[in-house]
């Protein structure tokens, strides 16, 4: 089998997921070859896992002080040139396309009529799970931005339908915690504003990780620059996240067990909805605003989550190379048998169960 996969490069959680898938695919000996867009080529980093990956411009979206700037965003999009590479793009070789919300590889699929796979967090929104439903546009291109004929969605509960529980890196570190330090890691965000909220914050250490600041210490803060190796170090050694409300890392907080503190990107319906389910499961606090006082009260009554989640990834790699003898649903069910009921929450699922109301997973 050789596989075609496509990555949405904006943020870092989509490339952080097919981190997991690609060593799993080269553990199990599969020929895969990765696209990413979203991003320029120069912005990706620690990529040697991909092997000899290629890059295209694909549609991104533009946030300015924490808040999507869609004249901007549309400004910059160029979709001559997506509708050239989504018909340039030669798929002949390939027997499967998997599509990570990376619209051209999904857009070449279904005209060259290759099978193609969406997996990730994106394609949980099919279903009725919870969601921010005021803006309809939205949520029409968010279910049209990159198809796919089968949907494997993700999220921190399945809410009652077919959907897997996160796919996280599982590297070995140790996880070894300070109560006193707190993770930021808010790119959305204007770096100096957020500086500025956490000098306010008493008695805390902050490590930041952003682009626009010169690395270095400043006060109780200590700025660093865009590194996986480096953010991993300080995400296993700092008890508390202040982060926007992105699928990825958030799931990563809730596997090592974080004190949890979420700001949605205004105008991003996904963040928003992710707001709305880390509430309802009671696994985070989130805040639409953010200052000094904000956070402090949040370090200072937020609680400590840990979900053990199972190993997605191999599973998911399992069950593509099993030919469809295992359904998604059947997937579903077992990955979620191997996750613990934590305090208030119910993880266990049921094919039979399908149209559990999402009013029921929390105690």
């Amino acid at each position: 089998m050789k596989i075609l996969y496509g990555v949405q490069g904006t943020g870092n959680g989509h490339i952080t997921r097919a981190r997991a898938m690609a060593a799993e695919m080269n553990a199990a000996g599969v020929e895969v070859d990765f696209i990413f867009s979203g991003r320029p080529p120069e912005d990706y980093f620690d990529m040697s896992v991909f092997g000899d990956y290629r890059t295209f411009q694909g549609l991104s979206f533009v946030a300015r002080n924490g808040k999507l700037d869609l004249l901007a965003t549309c400004r910059n999009a160029n979709f001559f040139r997506l509708i050239r590479d989504i018909r340039s793009l030669n798929l002949r070789g390939y027997d499967l396309v998997i599509t990570d919300y990376e619209p051209i590889v999904a857009w070449a699929a279904k005209s060259q009529g290759i099978p193609c796979i969406g997996f990730g967090h994106q394609y949980a929104f099919k279903h009725d799970i919870p969601r921010y439903k005021k803006n309809f546009i939205a949520q029409w291109i968010m279910s049209n931005f990159a198809p796919a004929a089968i949907q494997l969605g993700a999220h921190w509960h399945h809410f009652g339908y077919s959907i897997l529980p996160p796919l996280i890196h599982n590297e070995e570190r140790q996880n070894t915690p300070d109560s006193m330090d707190v993770l930021v890691y808010l790119p959305f965000e204007n770096s100096e504003d957020v500086m500025d909220w956490l000098e306010g914050v008493p008695d805390y250490s902050f490590r930041l990780h952003c682009k626009d600041i010169e690395p270095g210490v400043y006060g109780k803060v200590e700025v660093f620059p865009f590194s996986r190796e480096e953010f991993q170090k300080n995400l296993s050694e700092c008890e508390s996240v202040l982060c926007n409300a992105g699928f990825e890392l958030n799931s990563e907080a809730l596997q090592l067990g974080r004190r949890i503190l979420a700001k949605p990107l205004k105008g991003q319906i996904e963040q928003h909805s992710n707001a709305i389910a880390l509430e309802q499961l009671g696994v985070a606090k989130t805040t639409e605003t953010l200052d000094s006082g904000i956070i402090q009260e949040w370090l200072e009554t937020g609680r400590v989550v840990q979900i053990s989640y199972p190993n997605v990834a191999r599973a998911v790699v399992s069950w593509l190379q099993s030919s469809n003898d295992v359904s998604v649903s059947d997937l579903c069910e077992s990955l979620w048998q191997q996750t613990p009921n934590v305090r208030g929450i119910d993880f266990k699922y049921s094919q039979k169960s399908a149209s559990l109301n999402t009013k029921n997973v929390t105690a």
